[in-house]
């Protein structure tokens, strides 16, 4: 991952995305060099307009985030009707204690 920031550091700085860049960026961040690794990540960004893929990777994300708030709806909903389950047998045990009353008094 230190690459890909590497490389996303000198995007945002304005500079030019080769391996010297790389490699200075990486060294000033104590990480050791990997030459395969980094001729690779130039290679494979050499043809990429990173600022498109920035903003297709926001519009990806949004959905993604969008999800647990819909997977939420059926746990909130589960927990009303256990809610509504406990409410109505304490209502019937409130009902048999005061019937068992009754027969004490009848």
């Amino acid at each position: 991952m230190e690459y890909i920031y590497a490389a996303m550091l000198l995007h945002s700085a304005g500079k030019e995305i080769n391996e010297e860049n790389l490699r200075s960026v990486l060294e000033a961040s104590s990480v050791q060099v990997d030459e395969a690794r980094l001729k690779a990540l130039v290679a494979a960004l050499e043809e990429v307009d990173i600022d498109e893929a920035i903003k297709q990777a926001a519009f990806a994300a949004a959905p993604a985030q969008a999800a647990p708030a819909a997977a939420q709806a059926p746990a909130e909903e589960a927990a009303e009707e256990e809610k509504k389950e406990e409410e109505k047998e304490e209502e019937e045990s409130e009902e048999e204690a005061l019937e068992g009353l009754g027969a004490l008094f009848g």
